[in-house]
């Protein structure tokens, strides 16, 4: 297995290195194929009926081609020596952003975004990473925005019993195999604690009959199984996060802080995700 097709999306008139960064690392580590991707979204369509003139539109319209055009030069700059290919697509367009890339990552196998809250994003230029998770149907690797090294071959792999996290083991069985160190940790109350060793040992098991050679993590919960999570992350030097993405309903997770909500709102290091 490998990723041979990677996409990353880019934010025009923003910041872009760390998303990049960790893009050419994964293109050298897999000889992948890289597609650029960018979105805008007329301002005038963000904030509806406010008024905006002609001229003020016009000059919306080639800030955001130049933005655009931007994006596209750092993109090919910083990857054009590491994949093994590059192609750029762009839109400016009036339905939502995230419609764009879900559509346009029919043939990757990869996504990968900068992180960014609801509170925190441009309108105008970014996509949520919570939408695409939900709408994609592909693992996405998320990059804190301050990242700037990413250690790929340390990774902790969340785990519980549940489908989202079987899901995400399976679409990041590349990046394990690529991996020298891997752990498989799963953060319970004190009464399943014996029951968690026995998932572990089998879900290590199966990992080993794919050349991923992981060790098993039980911990007990202190009520924050994401901070626990990157607690056990910390420890083991891992760069990458394994998870699978909102187990409970996504309005859920937002009023109550699950732990999918809080990893991508709070998670120092790049998360490797899928629903």
């Amino acid at each position: 297995m490998a990723y041979t097709s990677l996409m990353v999306q880019l934010e025009p008139g923003h910041a872009n290195t760390a998303v990049l960064q960790a893009t050419g690392e994964l293109a050298a580590l897999f000889h992948a194929h890289v597609v650029g991707i960018a979105v805008c979204r007329p301002m005038q369509m963000v904030y509806g009926e406010a008024y905006m003139s002609g001229e003020l539109i016009e000059s919306e319209k080639k800030q955001m081609q130049a933005d655009v055009d931007a994006a596209e030069i750092a993109f090919r700059n910083a990857l054009q020596s590491r994949a093994a290919g590059l192609e750029w697509r762009s839109m400016v367009m009036f339905a939502p952003l995230t419609d764009f890339v879900v559509h346009e990552a029919r043939g990757v196998d990869l996504l990968i975004t900068a992180r960014g809250s609801k509170d925190s994003i441009d309108p105008s230029r970014g996509v949520y990473v919570g939408d695409l998770i939900m709408q994609l149907g592909r693992p996405i690797f998320v990059v804190p925005a301050v990242r700037e090294d990413v250690a790929l071959d340390r990774v902790v792999v969340g785990w519980t019993d549940s489908r989202e996290a079987r899901r995400a083991v399976v679409d990041a069985m590349p990046l394990l195999q690529k991996a020298t160190h891997v752990v498989v940790a799963e953060i319970v109350a004190d009464a399943d604690f014996a029951p968690a060793h026995t998932r572990l040992n089998d879900v290590v098991a199966w990992l080993q009959r794919h050349g991923v050679a992981a060790k098993p993590v039980v911990a007990l919960s202190t009520g924050d199984d994401a901070k626990g999570l990157e607690d056990i992350a910390e420890d083991q030097g891992a760069g990458v996060i394994v998870a699978g993405a909102y187990g409970h309903s996504r309005l859920r997770e937002w009023a109550l802080g699950g732990v999918t909500h809080k990893l991508l709102q709070h998670a120092d290091r790049c998360l490797l995700v899928s629903h």
